[in-house]
């Protein structure tokens, strides 16, 4: 297994999490939010938000060697479900072709409670390195 970095993703604090692992091309990315590289906060629109987080998705991805296509899987943790359009919004960015697998959860509250103004989107994915094509 190998922890994967790329230097426009922030870290995870020291012992805490890691942001992608990798095993025989199976990916995982733990739940990220808008936040950017330097954990600078992305402001409070959800577009704004899930965009900064597929374009972290991608990152991680390329540096693993792979492409926001090789996602099979993904779950959406919302504040708000009335606002969840503005998540496919972004995603429609990101994919092209058969789009990967989906769920929406709406929760209480996603990333720091320190955040303000607070975080509206965590996402994580799931896939194969190569399976986009």
């Amino acid at each position: 297994m190998k922890t994967i970095r790329s230097p426009d993703v922030a870290e995870a604090p020291p012992q805490t999490w890691s942001n992608m692992k990798v095993a025989n091309g199976y990916f995982h990315i733990a739940g990220m939010t808008g936040s950017g590289p330097k954990g600078e906060h992305p402001g409070d629109d959800m577009y704004i938000q899930a965009k900064s987080i597929f374009q972290a998705f991608k990152h991680l991805l390329e540096a693993a060697g792979g492409k926001m296509n090789d996602i099979m899987s993904i779950t959406v943790y919302v504040t708000n479900l009335d606002e969840n359009t503005e998540v496919w919004r972004a995603r429609r960015e990101f994919f092209t072709g058969d789009f990967p697998c989906s769920t929406l959860i709406e929760v209480k509250r996603v990333g720091s409670p320190k955040a303000s103004p607070p975080l509206k989107v965590e996402i994580n994915a799931t896939g194969l390195i190569g399976a986009g094509g």
